[in-house]
């Protein structure tokens, strides 16, 4: 399944259930949720440059060259604050997400960051009537901040035998971007929910390397990642 398959899916499923009556937020609710959010990165990056020179046209029989970041998943939650029946505000956070990156077409794994992803939302609660399954929809900001960034050994090792000097670093920018997400509650009691929401989130960062010896790689990279996450809620 694809991402946008997952995406359309649980926008589908939310829609259908939208007038089954018998369940309620209130105005001054409280929704805690907690449970595992993975992270999946729709990446892409412009070829890695050196000096503003594309490595593949360096003269040194480099090939074109962008980066990716893999997958990851950890602990998640929400908090969302219930002004009325149909309108939230949410808080999203979680323990920092922990990337690799590859520069593909020199195959090596060129490093690894963390990252955390606070998010607010403005959540639309369309079955405000009531309803044993609660879709909802939201709106918001997130702001991406990087963190512990590090250069593989792989990737130093192969810029040794381009003249490095030294073990490169590596940088990457904060990102604020939109947020996009369609999730569902399972009433399971009174108090409890079962949930499951995916977020779409724009994230954009330049990447700087810089290479003792050489001077400076560097890239923009789109991240753009869907956000999926399953937990149990608690309605306070």
């Amino acid at each position: 399944m694809t991402k946008l398959t997952q995406l359309t899916a649980i926008i589908a499923v939310a829609g259908s259930v939208v007038f089954n009556p018998s369940f309620a937020y209130d105005g001054g609710d409280v929704v805690f949720r907690v449970g595992v959010a993975n992270v999946q990165p729709d990446d892409s990056s412009d070829p890695l440059t050196l000096n503003g020179t594309e490595l593949s046209n360096l003269g040194l029989g480099l090939p074109v060259t962008t980066l990716q970041v893999d997958d990851n998943a950890q602990l998640g939650l929400t908090i969302t604050y219930m002004y009325s029946s149909n309108w939230g505000i949410e808080v999203l956070a979680a323990t920092p997400f922990s990337h690799e990156i590859s520069a593909n077409a020199l195959g090596v794994k060129a490093g690894e960051t963390k990252h955390l992803p606070p998010t607010v939302s403005l959540q639309y609660y369309p079955a405000g009537a009531g309803s044993d399954v609660q879709p909802y929809f939201g709106i918001g900001l997130n702001y991406t901040t990087f963190f512990s960034e590090e250069v593989d050994s792989q990737l130093n090792g192969a810029l040794a035998g381009l003249g490095a000097t030294g073990n490169a670093t590596l940088s990457l920018d904060d990102s604020f971007g939109l947020a996009l997400e369609a999730g569902i509650d399972f009433k399971l009691n009174d108090n409890w929910v079962f949930n499951g929401v995916l977020w779409y989130v724009d994230i954009e960062t330049s990447a700087d390397i810089t290479v003792p010896g050489l001077g400076k790689m560097a890239t923009d990279v789109t991240i753009d990642p869907l956000v999926l996450m399953l937990s149990f809620g608690r309605l306070f």
